[in-house]
């Protein structure tokens, strides 16, 4: 097969799913503008702020992509480039949508409280603060690794550190001149993004060379300032501006194609087992995370983006939509290191260079489009900063959720807000507390050994998340079947990938990682009984169970 067929066969499904399966959603969640979004109805100017859905899609696709959806498939490619493909088109279609659309549409019918907020409804305190706890810990292990892999990248390609402050600036700017000034988005856009661009080069030229240590720090103190300044100002504007990043690298590697016509030189399949990863069977699940289901985007989309969405027909865009895009994107880096020799891809894949092996995958498209002109060191450095610059996105989402979870921790439901805990009502402290652990795991250099422990953590967020979902619509007495099918499928990967991880790290004698495993089991197990059994009791009341 060619890369030409294969894209096609993708982009195809996903436009078709889109128009069908998102509309479907959209009836059967009841999406109405008339409701009022928490981006309204509980506006601070800080987190609760409404922002048009170009620049919220902005925010939520690149807050979620991050390195994962490229890095996840080149990995698991180890078993074959059709057990890949077919679990990132199922898989976004029919689980990762759901659970992004679901997760933003829950959120905004609960004021914009993260998912785990909402089961205390029905599963009680303690299991709210059970998953508030499990989605902290998970998002604090998310700090110290990505800074590690942002603090890398600056180490090993000086430039992107220039271009990567350059983008900060530009994004205050962007958000003063259309919140402030109240400039017209389009005129906002054209400007930011040449500017942007501009950055690209100018980093080139003034690359800013630092040690490990030196950007592990700035990125802490970067972090901190980040969570707690009002999303406008930051987050909204540089996540908007850097999704063009994105999508100008989407957007040549999908022309390329057409160009270079790549041929599909991996294995359509290769074994059942990969010593490195495990079997086929459940771990190719949860190693391909972004781009066919992760849990994080649950935490992104009930933490930051419903409480951005100006009306809630925008969920099935952002939500569903987003993650489609995701899920070309991972098709495209599939390609992209599916073009390269065996051998080529062999040697970087032992070498564990997966954004090298894309850019390298990618620069080789890009280079054939004749009217662009671009050298394979240029297409090739470009993919490689674009792939750092949304890893810095996704580490500083996940502070700014991680501080959310963290108040939200020690609030008070019988307590009036003047009144509540000094914890749970100081965002400085609540955030100082959340990146002092970030920061200590990340210089304990315990980070990378817990590292396998969390793919299979991030996607029983997802399951969990999913769950919760499906107790809301039971209690609502709507059709809860479309999340509980995939809650359970995630559950069954997840528990089963625990329960490998667990026995091969203790005979291993890797008891730290063995004992964070076994923890995840039962705290998954506890909270899948409790919500059955609530599940059965609203079930009882007859809501609708139809597909």
């Amino acid at each position: 097969m060619t890369g030409i067929v294969l894209i096609l066969v993708v982009i195809s499904l996903f436009s078709g799913a889109y128009c069908t399966y998102g509309c479907f959603l959209s009836r059967q969640f009841k999406i109405n503008n008339n409701n009022v979004p928490p981006s309204r109805s509980e506006y601070d100017g800080i987190d609760y702020v409404p922002a048009k859905s170009p620049v919220l899609l902005g925010h939520h696709f690149a807050s979620i992509a991050g390195a994962g959806p490229i890095v996840g498939p080149i990995i698991a490619a180890a078993f074959g480039w059709v057990p890949v493909i077919l679990w990132i088109i199922l898989g976004a279609i029919f689980i990762g949508g759901v659970h992004d659309f679901s997760s933003i549409v829950t959120s905004i019918r609960n004021k914009g409280k993260a998912i785990a907020t909402v089961s205390e409804k029905y599963i009680g305190i303690s299991g709210k603060r059970l998953f508030l706890l499990f989605s902290w810990a998970a998002l604090v292990l998310v700090i110290a690794v990505f800074t590690n892999i942002v603090a890398d990248t600056f180490v090993k390609s000086p430039s992107s550190a220039t271009s990567s402050i350059i983008f900060l600036l530009l994004a205050i700017l962007f958000g003063l001149a259309v919140y402030r000034l109240k400039m017209p988005l389009w005129l906002a856009t054209l400007i930011g993004v040449a500017l942007l661009f501009g950055g690209v080069v100018c980093g080139n030229y003034f690359p800013l060379s630092g040690s490990r240590e030196f950007w592990q720090v700035m990125l802490i103190i970067y972090i901190f300032v980040a969570s707690v300044t009002p999303v406008w100002i930051l987050l909204q504007p540089r996540d908007y501006l850097n999704s063009y990043l994105l999508y100008t690298l989407m957007l040549g590697g999908l022309l390329g194609i057409f160009f270079y016509k790549p041929q599909i030189n991996l294995n359509a399949f290769t074994t059942f087992s990969v010593p490195t990863l495990g079997t086929l069977f459940p771990i190719l699940f949860v190693t391909i995370a972004c781009g066919a289901i992760s849990g994080f985007h649950s935490l992104v989309a009930s933490g930051t983006t419903s409480k951005q969405l100006e009306k809630e027909s925008d969920a099935r865009l952002i939500g569903y939509g987003g993650m489609l895009i995701e899920g070309v994107l991972a098709a495209l880096a599939l390609i992209a290191v599916a073009s390269l020799s065996r051998a080529e891809f062999k040697d970087l894949y032992q070498n564990k260079q997966f954004v090298l092996a894309f850019a390298t995958g990618l620069s080789n498209f890009i280079n054939t489009i004749p009217f662009l002109h671009i050298s394979l060191d240029t297409a090739r450095n470009f993919a490689t900063l674009a792939v750092s610059a949304f890893a810095l996105t996704s580490l500083d989402t996940a502070t700014r959720i991680a501080r959310y979870n963290f108040q939200e921790l020690f609030e008070k439901r019988d307590l009036p807000k003047e009144k509540q805990p000094l914890i749970s009502t100081n965002r400085y402290l609540a955030t100082f507390i959340t990146v002092a652990c970030g920061a200590a795991l990340t210089f304990s250099g315990k980070s990378d050994a817990i590292w396998p422990i969390f793919g299979s953590a991030n996607q029983l967020l997802a399951a969990l998340a999913l769950l919760t979902v499906t107790i809301w619509l039971a209690s609502e007495k709507t059709n809860f079947a479309l999340s509980l099918i995939p809650a359970i499928f995630m559950l069954i990967i997840t528990l089963l990938a625990l329960a490998i991880l667990s026995y091969n790290n203790l005979i291993g004698h890797n008891y730290l990682l063995g004992i964070i495993a076994i923890s995840l089991l039962l705290l998954a197990l506890w909270l899948t009984i409790l919500a059955f059994k609530i599940i059965r009791q609203l079930q009882r009341s007859k809501p609708t169970l139809t597909v």
